[in-house]
């Protein structure tokens, strides 16, 4: 059911690769709402050519950008702004990557290198596209940007790696951009952290299908997938949500403030 909570919305998604991909689900529900979007991701999940399925539904240009390159990410929003004729009104950030989760190599033997391109990637890009839309003044006062994270974030999880690292800062730099953008043009940022998720990123980490399983015995909820998270984008991209900014919104089905459940303890003693 759609309540028009984005009508008259503008707004660009990062980050949706395919049906599996959160970004995917929020693009299409922030359009079933109202919104009118423009898709972006890197020249490489381009090549793909899953993202032209879903902007055919949702009637939305896709503008390429390398998450790393400034110039990239100023092209955007200067075509994004011709496209729209104005401003955006909401932004996703659904962006991260390890290569030291890709190759298996353990945290503590980390190569550097893998680990600076997956900072860049996964943190420091929301820094540039925050930096980029203040410069060009591209999001309408009471705007609100998202950015996706994980409770791995404040606590360990075996083989998340330095993804860890990653959402720690990016967490960080929502706060600070928070109440940058929030003093500067009343713009909104918030992190959500999502219950594990089935995405091409989560089914990079090695042992995924445990967390999943040990989150739903730890939830008096259950794991919240995919469409939920949509349907909480949305909700933060609306205007019932103006005066929420520099949060970390955990949206888990009560995970996170949960310390041990009777299932948890039934299977630990089998």
């Amino acid at each position: 059911m759609a309540y028009n909570l984005l009508k008259g919305k503008k707004g660009i998604i990062f980050g949706a690769l395919n049906e599996q991909s959160i970004a995917w689900k929020v693009a299409q529900r922030a359009v079933q709402e109202g919104a009118e979007i423009v898709l972006s991701n890197a020249p490489i999940a381009l090549r793909m050519g899953e993202l032209n399925k879903l902007a055919e539904e949702c009637n939305a240009p896709v503008i390429g950008a390398d998450v790393t390159n400034g110039d990239d990410i100023n092209n955007l929003f200067t075509k994004t702004m011709e496209h729209f004729g104005g401003k955006v009104d909401f932004i996703l950030h659904s962006i991260g990557m390890s290569v030291n989760v890709r190759k298996n190599i353990p945290y503590f033997e980390n190569n550097y290198e893998f680990t600076h391109k997956g900072f860049d990637i996964s943190a420091l890009s929301l820094h540039r596209i925050l930096q980029a839309a203040m410069k060009h003044d591209a999001i309408n006062e009471w705007g609100s940007v998202l950015a996706l994270s994980y409770i791995a974030a404040q606590r360990y999880f075996p083989g998340y790696n330095d993804m860890a690292d990653n959402k720690a800062v990016l967490e960080s730099i929502a706060r600070n951009f928070g109440y940058e953008y929030g003093m500067a043009k009343k713009v909104r940022v918030n992190t959500i952290s999502q219950s594990p998720t089935r995405t091409t990123a989560g089914s990079g980490v090695k042992g995924f299908d445990g967390f999943i399983e040990f989150a739903e015995k730890m939830s008096p909820l259950g794991n919240a997938d995919a469409d939920q998270c949509a349907d909480y984008c949305v909700t933060m991209f609306s205007d019932l949500t103006k005066m929420v900014t520099m949060q970390n919104l955990y949206h888990d089905g009560g995970f996170s403030f949960t310390g041990v459940t009777q299932a948890v303890i039934d299977q630990m003693a089998k």
